[in-house]
């Protein structure tokens, strides 16, 4: 017996010892503490609040034995949830698309414009019509929409190139951001409820938003899962997958306008919410590997995790306060930024 074979190294040339990522169970084990996580984040935020709920009481209110319950939980906090995990399944799914398509580990929504364009339309129909609060919705959509294509006018020359988006971003971000402080300088006296938009805030939000978000958080997730192997060859660089036979400037196109409705829909319903797009992205990196067949569905469940459970922090910590989920998001996104940025360096 060889000291190879003896040591357990009797592996053919050739054949090298798979890492943690690889390895089936480990994706398993993965998969399965996302899920975990996101249903233990849910039940808790269904029952924490000013009137707290034991997971029982939750369960039986869900169920329909307990009707004393269900204002509680049917009419308020499940609903809530529920945007709240479909605004972080897109927000992560966007900024996972926009990575890949950009070559840039630091893309996320805001980088198409589509944050500022929702925050333009959106607070504008705030301040100018407060008695019209039902159009901010699908005005932010436009808005984000509307962003995202002067942005794809402006960097088209031949084709869509990463660079031409990030320098159209910065531009169409900055005049949009100049629109919102013109809003709010001439209509100073109405300013509060725009602060809660630009900050996003899910108070007073429930099925409404939740029916007017999922249709397109339904087709456009499915299609990033469908076609999640197509950004594996996009990530190799035109030339390799061009020399595949893919249609670079057809995907690019395609995944970007995804990534577009994705968080144009997520930003239209409760308003201007950064970090979510950067950090689960690279979280689900780290763990499950570079795989985009295994990080889409990933994000997917961390970024409505994430979610929910700053939600929750939100509106619990300190409580009777609320502060804005995206005060939140941010105070976990500024580290994890600054880590990042010290890794690359």
């Amino acid at each position: 017996m060889s000291a190879a074979t003896a040591s357990g190294g009797g592996r053919s040339p050739g054949t090298t010892r798979r890492s943690l990522p690889e390895r089936s169970w480990f994706r398993t084990g993965v998969f399965v503490a996302l899920a975990v996580l996101l249903v233990a984040g849910a039940l808790y935020a269904i029952g924490a609040g000013s009137v707290h709920l034991s997971i029982g009481q939750v369960l039986d209110a869900l169920t329909g034995r307990d009707a004393s319950l269900r204002r509680i939980v049917w009419d308020i906090r499940l609903p809530r949830m529920l945007l709240a995990a479909l605004v972080g399944m897109n927000l992560a799914v966007s900024g996972l698309i926009l990575q890949a398509v950009m070559s840039n580990p630091l893309a996320d929504p805001s980088i198409i414009g589509v944050s500022s364009g929702a925050g333009l339309l959106g607070i504008g129909v705030m301040l100018v019509a407060p008695s019209r609060l039902a159009l901010v919705t699908p005005a932010a959509f436009a808005g984000a929409m509307g962003a995202a294509a002067a942005i794809f006018l402006l960097a088209w020359e031949g084709g869509i190139q990463p660079l031409r988006i990030i320098l159209a971003g910065v531009a169409v971000s900055a005049l949009c951001g100049a629109g919102i402080s013109a809003f709010m300088v001439l209509f100073s006296d109405r300013v509060a409820g725009a602060l809660m938009f630009m900050n996003g805030a899910m108070s007073m939000r429930g099925w409404t938003e939740v029916r007017g978000l999922w249709p397109y958080s339904l087709v456009a997730l499915a299609l990033a899962l469908c076609f999640a192997r197509r950004l594996n060859v996009l990530v190799l660089g035109d030339d390799a997958a061009g020399s595949m036979g893919m249609n670079v400037q057809a995907n690019r196109v395609f995944f970007t306008a995804l990534a577009a409705v994705l968080a144009a829909s997520a930003v239209s319903a409760v308003g201007l919410l950064g970090f979510v797009g950067l950090i689960v992205p690279h979280l689900v990196r780290m763990v499950l590997g570079p795989d985009h067949r295994l990080t889409v569905p990933g994000s997917i469940l961390a970024g409505a995790a994430l979610l929910v459970v700053s939600d929750t922090l939100s509106r619990t910590v300190f409580s009777p306060v609320e502060i804005p989920v995206g005060i939140t998001m941010t105070a976990l996104g500024v580290p994890f930024f600054l880590f990042l940025l010290r890794r690359a360096l």
